[in-house]
Parts: structure tokens; sequence; C-alpha cells
């Protein structure tokens, strides 16, 4: 429910019998003013859809022989799920990839945080990489973190990536949780990502109610109870947020929201690596085992009204 600004962009190319980007802005702002009703099912439908790119990079990734395949039942929805080392018997990491992207994106990681004694989870969530669906919301993501979680036990880390930080956090809770959080270019607000989404594609502002109304209807939930600012002062656990400066799909602000809301977490701040290269970036993965060290990394970033979404 919260996928990035551009979602349309790596999917509209000139060529015989592909719609270009400028036709679906076309197509909408016309709609929109002549058949809303149609528009917002169409825009609605799109914002839902992962990305076919999701499915190819996971197919054709190739992970190392020590990777284990599984599968998992969640919602009906069958879970792909791929796990290093023994997680019922060594202290595990779970790793939650993005919106249109696939678990075994983490693979930059998996030597050193098997050299540090882990063993790692990872999977596809519905409509991504090989699992089963067509479609994800914000909703089932939150659900799946929180089902394969429970299948394993709670974890001692989850590392997290954008539409997947947001989940991770909003997973928290007596059902499942985890010790220590890494979240990483960390969507924080659904609401502002469909006025991105609306203003991308070109849908009139004045049904972006209406879209939020769809989705609600869709996943029982309104949006607005989906902004993390109302969850994360209950969060206690050390948290490390990194986000980065030149980060266009998230803005960097809304990584800075976590560490303002979130007692135990600290941010730390890069530039130049954008909304996907700080995933794998050594410098962020470096960061990131120093924190696990228990070396003290990032800032502090403390509330203030006089700030956006200062109050809790």
């Amino acid at each position: 429910m919260t996928r990035q600004a551009r979602p349309a962009a790596k999917t509209h190319r000139r060529g015989p019998g592909v719609i270009t980007l400028g036709a679906v802005r076309a197509g909408f702002a016309v709609g929109s003013r002549i058949a809303p009703a149609r528009a917002v099912k169409r825009a609605v439908r799109i914002f839902i859809t992962p990305f076919s790119s999701s499915r190819k990079r996971a197919q054709a990734a190739r992970p190392d022989a020590d990777m284990q395949r599984g599968e998992l039942t969640v919602n009906g929805q069958r879970i792909a799920t791929y796990t290093w080392g023994d997680p019922t018997k060594q202290p595990y990491v779970l790793l939650v990839h993005g919106w249109s992207s696939f678990g075994l994106r983490y693979q930059p990681w998996v030597q050193p945080l098997r050299e540090m004694g882990y063993a790692l989870v990872a999977f596809d969530q519905p409509g991504h990489g090989l699992s089963g669906g067509q479609h994800c919301t914000l909703p089932d993501f939150i659900e799946t973190v929180r089902d394969v979680g429970r299948h394993f036990g709670d974890a001692e880390l989850t590392i997290a990536h954008s539409l997947g930080g947001a989940a991770a956090a909003l997973a928290q809770g007596e059902a499942w949780h985890s010790k220590k959080l890494i979240l990483i270019a960390p969507a924080a607000d659904p609401v502002a990502a469909t006025q991105r989404f609306t203003r991308f594609v070109r849908l009139g502002g004045h049904l972006t109610g209406r879209m939020h109304a769809s989705l609600e209807a869709m996943t029982g939930i309104n949006i607005h109870d989906l902004q993390v600012h109302r969850h994360l002062p209950a969060l206690g656990q050390p948290a490390l947020i990194v986000h980065d400066m030149d980060d266009h799909d998230v803005p960097w602000a809304e990584g800075e929201r976590y560490t303002r809301h979130w007692h135990g977490a600290r941010l730390h701040t890069t530039q130049g690596l954008g909304h996907h290269k700080v995933l794998d970036a050594p410098e962020v993965i470096e960061v990131s085992l120093a924190f696990l060290r228990g070396e003290e990394v990032g800032e502090r970033v403390v509330s203030s009204p006089n700030l956006p979404f200062g109050d809790s």
C-alpha cells in the first residue's frame, strides 16, 4: 500500500503494443474528470500490483549452495522461503524485502551475518518473487512478516528495506517480535505514498480520498492507522534506521520520523546511494554489523511539536 513515488516508470516503455507512461497519465487525467469511479478502480489495481521484474529477478537469482528453499502458507497464499543455517537451533535474522523486490535480494548480507553466527530467513511477499498471488498491500506485508516470524519464533534481528521496513515495525507485538531491528530506507507514511502515486500517474487529487476508501474496503484497515508514527512509541527494542539523503522514492524525512518516535532507535544518514543501492552498499552493511557488535552508531533524534509529526 505504500509503493514508491514512481510505480510505472520501468513498465511503460515505447514499443509495439506497449502503453507509454504519457498515455497512462493522459488516460488518468481525462478519466479523473469523466469517469472517476473507473479511474480510481484502475489506479488501485496498479497500486497493489508488484512489478513483473520481481518474479524475473527472483527466478534469475543464483543463491549459494548452503541455502534451503521452503514454503509456508499465509492467508491461503503460498509463500516461498529461503533459509541458511538452522533457525530452530541458532539465533536467526529475518530478512524482509521491499515493494517489487524479492527475498534473495539480501544475498550480499548472507556471508557476514553467517560469520557472526546467525541463521537467516528470507521470503517472498505475496505477488512477489516465487510466492503465489498477484496483488499485495501493506496489511498483506505486515501479516506475512508476522506469520513467517511466528513460524520460526522470535527473531534475534530483523533487517527490512523500504515498504518492508514499515511492515517489520508494524508487525511487532505479543504474537511475534524481533529483539533488534535494522530498517533501511523505511517507508513511514502510506497516506503520503498514495499522494505521490496519484501525482505521478496524474490521477486527480480530489480522488485520493476515494482511493483510500477503496483500499480500506479491500483490507478492512483505515490507511491513516498505518502511519508508523502512531505505533512507534510503543516499541522499545534497539533499532538502527539507515536512510539516504538522495532517496527520491521514500524521502529521508520518513526514516528520520522513525527515530523521533522510537525511543530505542538511532539514525544513520548516507548520501549518494538513493533508495536501492543503499540496501547492499558496503558502508551500510559495515555500519549495521557495528550496530550488532554493540557499537554506538548513528544519531539519536528527539521529537519536537514544532516539526511535522512532532507529537505522536
